[in-house]
């Protein structure tokens, strides 16, 4: 029952901050958003370990889409803090994602390459989907130059999020699965 709820507080929180950064009205939905974040790491078995986790991710996500967008292939709505880098609401939206890594989206963890084709898919798609509903724009660069660009992002974000939560045997690097 825990990883329904997961997946259903992920996809109101992403519905909330895109509708909001859409809308020029990204406080609350963060703020709750941040909420949920910080209760499932409180209700996580190793919640040091799932705040590195979800810690990780929002600064990857934020270099990518900061990166993408500086390209010129993507523009976001309610650009806070910087106009040079993305939104806080989507770095919320990445650690948002990587609250699923030990949840909803378990089932992935010993199949990278599912987990690859289903990040470069859903990824893109996710993107897409807000700008449709105003969160932001395709870029002078292009739609399909940005969708390829996610695409490559979260085909190498999915395994790579379960790559850091890979568990560890101690301190000793050469114990340490790879």
């Amino acid at each position: 029952m825990a990883k329904f709820w997961n997946f259903v507080f992920f996809q109101a929180g992403w519905f909330a901050c895109v509708i909001g950064a859409a809308n020029q009205q990204v406080f609350w939905p963060v703020v709750a958003t941040l909420l949920y974040i910080a209760i499932h790491i409180w209700h996580s078995p190793r919640p040091i370990s799932e705040l590195k986790l979800l810690a990780k991710a929002g600064l990857f996500g934020a270099a990518v889409d900061t990166l993408i967008a500086n390209l010129g292939f993507l523009s976001f709505e309610n650009s806070w803090p910087s106009a040079y880098l993305s939104p806080v609401w989507m770095w919320t939206l990445w650690a948002l994602v990587a609250s699923t890594v030990n949840s909803s989206l378990a089932w992935l963890r010993d199949r990278p390459i599912l987990g690859a084709v289903l990040g470069a898919i859903a990824g893109p798609m996710s993107y897409e989907a807000g700008v449709r509903m105003g969160a932001g724009a395709w870029g002078a660069n292009g739609q399909i130059g940005g969708l390829i660009l996610l695409g490559l992002a979260w085909g190498i974000a999915i395994p790579l999020f379960f790559y850091w939560d890979r568990p560890t045997v101690g301190s000793d690097p050469l114990k340490n699965p790879l």
